[in-house]
């Protein structure tokens, strides 16, 4: 714990004078990391005065860091006098891949600083690593029992799932959500497990379980309902919403904070995600439109991947630009919730009411 602030501030103003500080770190009386004792030297050399408010010495002790603290770090850091993260040597693997993490997510050097000092292996990110082992685990059941393992949406007994989301069962409203759990065949699975592992723990791991489970859930939740609105007589089968909300988030944020992301091969990285991204937009257009069976069976719809990728954009890239920052505390938060709430209330009652009012020809159920 730090010492008491009448120690520290005798005269109870809420600030340590600078010969205080500087007698503080130079006696190592604290016991703080090295990490910690740069950005401490950068905080108060970012100040006129040469102060340091003792609760922001506080909250840096404690791991935590106000937007006043970060703010004073940014105007500092070029006094951090440690060598950037790549340069440090006798790393073991696990604190190597920390380190990639920290390059690969996060565009400013103080932030990588604070993310790999403070990092701990626990809680693992389980939440994406726990969404694939099921979708594996689903679509390994299936193909045992159908014997099928490429374009097992065109399998009758496959479309019986109670998981899969049908236009004829909108009124069982967890199929809007549990058809992330189904896939077309082993092609598709393997390109949204491939993705979901390697760009959504490392989300996960910098950002935590509930802001990137927030993120994948409602690109998913928002794929199904944009189905139900612009293409209404098809299922829906899939991760492929919440695949590409992760990944356009992620694209969108290196984008956004070129300059600062140290990443290597990164424009070479995005052409080949935005390729890749757009070969799967085009192989699901071309299952929706000249199908290689009988336009009698079902038609997926392409319409989940561009609403995940729109839900990426907009709620995806808030939640990443905000790293160590309260949500609630920023206005655009609340726009982009206001935004998608009215999203949703609207697609409720179009499944409601549109549907009869427009008569739609629905397929039967299976």
């Amino acid at each position: 714990p730090p010492p008491p602030p009448q120690q520290l501030d005798p005269e109870n103003t809420g600030f340590i004078g600078a010969d205080t500080f500087t007698g503080l770190v130079h006696s190592h009386e604290l016991p703080l990391d090295p990490a910690k004792l740069d950005m401490l030297v950068a905080l108060a050399q970012s100040n006129e005065r040469g102060q340091v408010c003792y609760q922001e010495l506080v909250d840096l002790i404690s791991s935590k860091r106000s937007s006043s603290f970060k703010r004073a770090i940014a105007n500092g850091q070029r006094a951090l006098p440690r060598d950037g993260l790549l340069d440090e040597p006798g790393l073991g693997v696990y604190k190597r891949f920390v380190r990639y993490v920290a390059y690969e997510i996060l565009p400013r050097e103080v932030d990588r600083h604070w993310y790999f000092y403070r990092h701990r292996s626990c809680p693992p990110p389980v939440f994406m690593a726990s969404v694939t082992l099921a979708q594996i685990i689903v679509f390994l059941c299936y193909g045992a029992r159908l014997n099928k393992w490429v374009l097992q949406t065109y399998h009758p007994e496959y479309m019986k799932s109670p998981l899969v989301y049908h236009p004829g069962h909108r009124a069982r409203a967890w199929r809007f959500l549990t058809y992330m759990f189904m896939h077309v065949g082993l092609e598709q699975l393997g390109f949204n497990a491939l993705l979901q592992l390697m760009i959504g723990v490392p989300l996960e791991m910098v950002h935590g379980l509930l802001r990137i489970s927030l993120l994948y859930l409602a690109g998913v939740l928002a794929g199904s309902l944009t189905v139900s609105i612009t293409d209404m007589r098809a299922p829906v089968v899939g991760g492929s919403g919440g695949v590409y909300a992760l990944c356009s988030a992620h694209l969108a944020n290196v984008v956004m904070n070129w300059a600062g992301m140290r990443c290597p091969y990164k424009l070479l990285r995005m052409v080949l995600a935005l390729v890749c991204m757009s070969s799967e937009v085009g192989r699901a257009v071309w299952l929706r439109f000249s199908p290689p069976l009988p336009a009698s069976g079902p038609q997926p719809s392409f319409m989940a991947h561009l609403a995940g990728a729109v839900v990426g954009v907009s709620m995806g890239l808030t939640i990443l630009r905000s790293y160590e920052e309260r949500l609630r505390d920023q206005c655009g938060w609340w726009v982009v919730l206001l935004a998608y709430g009215t999203f949703l209330l609207f697609a409720i009652f179009w499944n409601v009411f549109a549907y009869d009012l427009l008569g739609a020809h629905i397929p039967p159920p299976p």
